[in-house]
């Protein structure tokens, strides 16, 4: 709604300033008000056809539109300064105000038709030969830049352009960890649509271009926190489905702590016994809050949509659907498992061999002779001589797993659920044994006051059995599925969340260094097939 209201403030105010400026133009101010007839009197004022105005009303193309509109015209209005047209871009009615309350300020005309007028009697005096009259129009020339204006504002709209593009339309991902090989390998570079499961607008109004969470150089924050805007998406073309891969905000990732190997929430944390320590409280002062936008992106597989049910079971994933009952759930044909793997008579395996076969032997444990592997690499190694047996993940600390509570929920990574993903408008009973499932759907992403006293619940302040879900939700798990930390430990991914849709893959380093190869076969391959 912050969104809605910050717009129609700044409405508002330009429809206020502009009026000044017809006025000044011989219009009558009264058309400033009325919608559609303003922004047709601007585009007259400046020298466009009256029908320009009707590109306002095509989102993204609108901004530049707009923003050309407005330089245009302080320019009608003689004003040709670098800064002139940086406020008419940034600010629109603090230009547009002062130049209505200066009264050595006047209309001048059509700013493109005399610009093209001036460009035309240059062009007739070059013609005729009359270096007299070119030197005099050329030094005149209110329109000319010099070569360092035309630098910056050149550099200034393609941040410009690319900040846009890349916040609302298209922004490029890499794959920094290995928790979906063998289907998205570590070192791949790909384009992310933002549009196809709905623009999301942004809630930080102030940040450094082209970065998303953090300064270079470990130096801090990109953004400031305020002013903030609330969350809004605009129409969508698809909804997420079964088995497509998602790029969204980490869903814990609201209060971190920024560490040289990795980001860790405080929900990790609290999960490794760090708070039970002596230091705890000189820990919480290097604690840095985010805004859902600018959480860290993860991208996995989304193997569950709203009003699904999943269970794992001896590392098969199953499935329940609102139309259907308990199925195995498809598997990516890459996915992978962990392998206890040794030479023929027990021996450690040749790495060299694994590197032959594409397996990723940087997420290997040495002293345990453990791979990740996708089905093709066992039957590889299989033939190759080599012994291969199943293996199984373990975590050294006993809440690790969702839902963290293990007096009720004793999961793992290959013995899960059943769970419940929530869906929008449906409702659940609420009990002592599932408020650990949903607490912080319910408290956390929807925004509500949640206390529970003497075994009772209360929302809002008042006693609640059952609770109707407002969001969408999601289960994302990756394809690596014994090397990924995904909603198995974190929990449910609400729509809040979304990114957007992986597009393909337009560069592909081994190992995320281009010092150790490129890829060349993954250049612009497909990123959302199974």
């Amino acid at each position: 709604m912050s969104i809605v209201i910050y717009l129609l403030v700044l409405y508002i105010l330009v429809c206020l300033t502009l009026s000044r400026l017809f006025a000044k133009a011989g219009i009558s101010a009264s058309k400033a008000w009325i919608p559609g007839v303003n922004f047709m009197e601007w585009c007259d004022l400046i020298g466009r056809p009256r029908w320009w105005a009707a590109l306002l009303l095509l989102p993204i193309v609108n901004i530049f539109i707009y923003c050309g509109m407005a330089v245009d015209m302080v320019r009608s209005f003689g004003q040709y300064k670098f800064m002139d047209s940086f406020w008419a871009v940034v600010f629109t009615p603090y230009i547009f105000w002062k130049i209505g309350s200066t009264d050595q300020i006047s209309y001048v005309g059509k700013t493109l038709e005399l610009e093209a007028d001036y460009a035309r009697q240059i062009l007739e005096a070059t013609e005729a030969k009359d270096d007299y009259l070119v030197k005099k129009l050329t030094f005149n020339n209110p329109y000319k830049k010099t070569e360092i204006r035309e630098w910056t504002e050149a550099i200034v709209f393609a941040v410009f352009a690319a900040s846009f593009i890349r916040m609302f339309l298209i922004e490029a991902y890499v794959i920094p960890t290995s928790s979906m090989e063998s289907s998205l390998l570590v070192g791949d570079f790909l384009f992310v649509s933002k549009a196809n499961y709905g623009i999301r607008t942004p809630q930080t109004v102030a940040s450094i271009p082209l970065l998303h969470n953090r300064l270079p150089f470990n130096l801090g924050e990109s953004y400031l926190r305020n002013p903030s805007l609330g969350y809004h998406r605009f129409f969508k073309f698809e909804d997420i489905k079964r088995n497509d891969p998602v790029v969204f905000n980490y869903p814990e990732g609201d209060s971190v702590f920024i560490r040289p190997e990795r980001t860790y929430s405080i929900h990790d944390y609290r999960r490794f016994g760090v708070f039970s320590n002596p230091n705890s409280e000189a820990l919480m002062n290097e604690m840095v809050v985010r805004p859902m936008d600018k959480m860290d992106f993860y991208i996995k597989r989304c193997v569950a949509v709203a009003g699904d049910s999943i269970k794992v079971i001896d590392k098969q994933l199953y499935l329940r659907t609102p139309s259907t009952q308990w199925e195995a759930a498809i598997n990516a044909p890459n996915q992978q498992l962990q392998y206890t793997v040794k030479a023929k008579g027990g021996g450690p395996v040749n790495t060299a061999k694994l590197d032959e076969i594409g397996v990723n032997i940087t997420d290997t444990d040495y002293r345990n002779n453990q791979f990740n592997l996708n089905k093709t690499q066992v039957a590889q190694l299989k033939a190759m001589g080599a012994e291969v047996t199943d293996g199984q993940r373990q975590e050294s600390f006993p809440t690790y797993f969702f839902p963290h509570d293990t007096t009720r929920f004793k999961w793992d990574a290959d013995h899960f659920g059943p769970l419940y993903i929530p869906k929008a408008g449906e409702s659940i009973s609420l009990t002592p044994a599932n408020m650990c499932v949903y607490r912080r759907t319910i408290q956390v992403y929807e925004g509500n006051d949640l206390k529970e006293a003497d075994g009772k619940v209360y929302i809002n302040g008042v006693e609640s059995t059952t609770y109707t879900f407002k969001l969408n939700y999601y289960w994302m798990m990756g394809d690596n599925r014994h090397n990924s930390e995904d909603a198995r430990v974190w929990g449910f991914v609400p729509e809040t969340h979304v990114v957007g849709k992986p597009l393909f893959i337009w560069f592909s380093t081994k190992g995320a260094s281009i010092t150790n190869g490129i890829r060349w076969r993954r250049i612009f391959t497909g990123a959302y097939k199974m």
